[in-house]
C-alpha cells in the first residue's frame, strides 16, 4: 500500500491511498501522522488502519502530480501541528560510490598516503555494519539536516541560500518514523528522497560537512508501507529547459550498502532524545551517485528527478538559487 498527503486551499489536509491512476481520499484522515498514531493505539498495522477507512472521494492522480490541481502533494509524513517535533537526519558513506566521491574531495598527497577518514569509515561499515541478529554493529556516519521546516514535497523548490556555495541533488530512500507513546520507534514506511546538500562547501574541508547539510530536502510523493529494502534500483536525472543534461542508474537497499537497515536504525534511535513520544523522524539512507560527482553544476530552474522502482511515482523538485550578497545577522543583547 502507498499513501500520499494532500492539501487543498478550501478543504484542508487529507490522506489518500494510491490506486493508479486514482487517489482515494480517506474519510476522517487529515494526516498520515494521525493515522499512524491511531494504528498504534488500536494495536493494528498502518495498512489495516488505512483499509478500515471509508473512501470519501476519488481524484485523478495525474493533475495533482503535475501541479495542475488545487490539491497539492505534501511530504508523505510530517508533524501536522508542530514541525519542530520532526527531526530530519541521515546516514552517509553507506554506498561505495558515495565513499569514493567523498574520498575524491579529500585530495591525498600521493597514492601510497593513508586512507582518508571517509574511506576508513566506509571500510568499518564493510567489516562491521551488518552484524548478526541480536548484535550491535559499528556505528555509521550521521548528520543532521534540520527540523520539519526544511522538508519539501513533490514539485516544491529546493533552495540554495545566499550564503551557500552550491546545491546538488542526492537521490536516496528515506525511512519515515513516528515515536509511539511507549517511546519505541515505529517505521511508517519508505519514501523516495532527495537529500540535497552543498558539495562545494564540503569539498573545501570535510569538517564543513555539518553546515553543508543544513539545507532543504524533499521526500515523496508517496510513502510505501510494505516495500522491500533488500535491493532497489532506480534512476536520477537533471532536466534543464525540458532537456536531460545528466542521468545515472542508481542502486540502494541492503544488498548495495555496507550497513544493514537494522544497524542504521539502531544507531539513530539508540539516543534517548531520538525516542521522544510523539516525534516524527525522516532519515535518509545514503546515495551512490549524484551529479556533482560527475562534474555537473546545477543552474537555477534545473529540475532534479529521482525514481526508485517499486516506490511509486518519481520525485521532482526544481532548484532555486537565491543570488545576491549574504545578509548579516545582527544579534542584539536583551
Amino acid at each position: 500500500m502507498r499513501l500520499v498527503q494532500l492539501s487543498h486551499p478550501e478543504k484542508g489536509r487529507s490522506v489518500a491511498v494510491v490506486d493508479e491512476p486514482q487517489l482515494c481520499l480517506l474519510d476522517g484522515s487529515a494526516s498520515v501522522y494521525d493515522l499512524a498514531m491511531e494504528a498504534i493505539e488500536k494495536g493494528i498495522s498502518l495498512t489495516d488502519a488505512a483499509s478500515s477507512k471509508q473512501i470519501s472521494e476519488q481524484l485523478d492522480y495525474n493533475p495533482v502530480y503535475e501541479g495542475e490541481s488545487k490539491w497539492r502533494l505534501l511530504p508523505p509524513l510530517d508533524h501536522p501541528e508542530q514541525p519542530a517535533l520532526c527531526l530530519v537526519a541521515g546516514t552517509g558513506l553507506t554506498h561505495i560510490a558515495s565513499a569514493k566521491n567523498r574520498d575524491a574531495m579529500h585530495a591525498k598527497e600521493s597514492d601510497d598516503a593513508p586512507l582518508s577518514d571517509s574511506m576508513k569509515m566506509f571500510q568499518w561499515g564493510v567489516e562491521g555494519g551488518k552484524p548478526a541478529a541480536g548484535e550491535i554493529g559499528v556505528q555509521p556516519e550521521w548528520f543532521y539536516k534540520g527540523d520539519g521546516t526544511v522538508l519539501r514535497g513533490h514539485n516544491e523548490a529546493l533552495d540554495v541560500p545566499k550564503f551557500a556555495d552550491d546545491g546538488g541533488e542526492e537521490p536516496e530512500i528515506a525511512g519515515l518514523y513516528v515515536i509511539a507513546p511507549d517511546g519505541l520507534p515505529r517505521r511508517v514506511g519508505f519514501s523516495v528522497g532527495n537529500e540535497f546538500s552543498d558539495h562545494i562547501m564540503e569539498k573545501k574541508n570535510y569538517l564543513y560537512l555539518a553546515p553543508s547539510k543544513l539545507r532543504t530536502a524533499s521526500v515523496g510523493p508517496e510513502v510505501c508501507l510494505d516495500a522491500s529494502f533488500e535491493g532497489v534500483s532506480g534512476t536520477v536525472r537533471v532536466e534543464r529547459a525540458g532537456d536531460v543534461v545528466w542521468t545515472e542508474e542508481i542502486s540502494t537497499g541492503e544488498a548495495n550498502m555496507s550497513h544493514s537497515l537494522s544497524n542504521l536504525e539502531q544507531h539513530h534511535f539508540k539516543y534517548r532524545q531520538h525516542r521522544r513520544p510523539g516525534d516524527v523522524h525522516v532519515h535518509y539512507f545514503g546515495a551512490d551517485a549524484f551529479s556533482f560527482g560527475a562534474g555537473v553544476a546545477l543552474e537555477d530552474g534545473d529540475v532534479m528527478v529521482v525514481e526508485w522502482q517499486g516506490f511509486g511515482r518519481p520525485l521532482r523538485n526544481p532548484i532555486r538559487i537565491n543570488s545576491g550578497q549574504d545578509e548579516l545577522v545582527d544579534v542584539c543583547a536583551l
